[in-house]
Formats: structure tokens, sequence, C-alpha cells
């Protein structure tokens, strides 16, 4: 935790030296896009959402090391957990996008979830089909628990109203996932807001928050 702690620490004092970039509109509510991070962009961001959802206090850094090639850290604080997401992109043209990677590889639950996706962008709209796998646990009948692959459906698509603002929603299949509504605004060139409402898929169905504000700047 202390060595997580001290590269976060590290990490931020280097980005307060380096120049600003354009805020991304990257990922949407709760599924990842194709679309791969800048090269050289570092993102920055801090993220609060309904413990129903994932860890509801968590820091992430997003840096884009090639043209085709990102990789994130979060860091959760309740309970403590860190997890690791990479992303490749296989298709990276104007209008199709096609990338492969995982996410979710986390310290507490060592079992990532890869994932296969497009997306389709033409003018001011983009939308977005794919399909992730991922390890569900289950209890027998003495007790004991075991893991259950499953493949989920992703889906989403976001639509910017303005060059400030994005409206996005989502749907991943799957009792512990939600469908999602929100939006995306740059306060800044290098600063935005993403608050956004979940509706769980499994019953009871429950409404819950989340919120990330991130900012991103250029190291390399």
């Amino acid at each position: 935790m202390k060595k997580a702690f001290s590269v976060i620490l590290a990490v931020t004092a280097l980005s307060l030296l380096a120049a600003p970039a354009h805020a991304t509109t990257k990922g949407l509510n709760q599924i990842v896009t194709p679309d791969i991070q800048p090269q050289g962009a570092l993102s920055i961001s801090y993220q609060q959402q309904d413990p129903n959802i994932a860890n509801p206090s968590e820091l992430q850094l997003e840096l884009g090391i090639t043209k085709r090639f990102e990789i994130a850290y979060f860091q959760g604080f309740k309970p403590t957990e860190e997890i690791a997401n990479v992303e490749y992109g296989l298709i990276q043209s104007q209008n199709f996008l096609l990338s492969t990677g995982f996410a979710g590889y986390s310290s507490r639950y060592p079992h990532p979830a890869p994932y296969l996706e497009g997306g389709y962008y033409i003018g001011n709209a983009g939308f977005m089909l794919g399909v992730e796998q991922v390890q569900n646990a289950n209890v027998r009948p003495g007790g004991s628990t075991f893991n259950q692959q499953q493949t989920q459906a992703i889906l989403g698509a976001d639509y910017h109203v303005s060059p400030r603002l994005m409206v996005q929603f989502d749907y991943q299949t799957g009792d512990s996932n939600s469908v999602t509504g929100g939006f995306t605004y740059a306060v800044t060139p290098s600063l935005s807001f993403n608050p956004s409402l979940y509706y769980s898929n499994g019953d009871p169905h429950n409404y819950y928050g989340y919120a990330v504000l991130s900012w991103t700047v250029q190291v390399f």
C-alpha cells in the first residue's frame, strides 16, 4: 500500500511540471471504449461511486504508451485495492475502431476480464458493441465457492452536443451490471467532469450514483 501511494505521489508531482493536454472523453459510464488514450497523455482521475457499483473511492491513472496501447491503474481506498487495465487498438481508423484488452485485474480478485469491442463514429455520434468474459463467484450446496465464466455483451452510445459536452449511455448484461446514463463536461480544456446514474439489472432494481473528475496532462 505504501509503495502504491509513493508511485501515485511521484506521478502526480511529475504531472505538475507537464504541459496541460486536452481533456479526454474516453470511456463511458460503465464500459470501456475502443479508442486509445493519446500517446503521452496522462489522465489523473478521482471517482466516487455507490459501493454497489465498485470500490466507492478510487484514484485512477491512465496513460497512452503508444498510439495503439494504453494502461490504466486504479487505487481503491474502501477497501484497499489495486486494479489494472490494459487496451490495445487492433484497428484505429477515422470511423471504425476495434480494440482488445482486459479490465479489472484486482489485487483482491485476480481474475481479469478480457474483452473485444468495436466502435463506429459518424459526425458527433459514436456507437460501441462488444463482448467481455467475466468470472462470477458461485456457491455450491455445501457452502464452498467456485468461479464460473460468463460472456457478457457490452453496448454504448455517445453524442457530442457541443465541443465541451458529451452525453453518453451504456449497458452491460449480467445481474451485477447496469444500464446507465450520464454526461461528460469539459470544465476547462484539461479538466473534465462525468456524473452518471446506474439502474441495476438484477432484482431488486435500484438506482446508484457515480461521478469522476479528470485532469489530463501531456507527459511525453
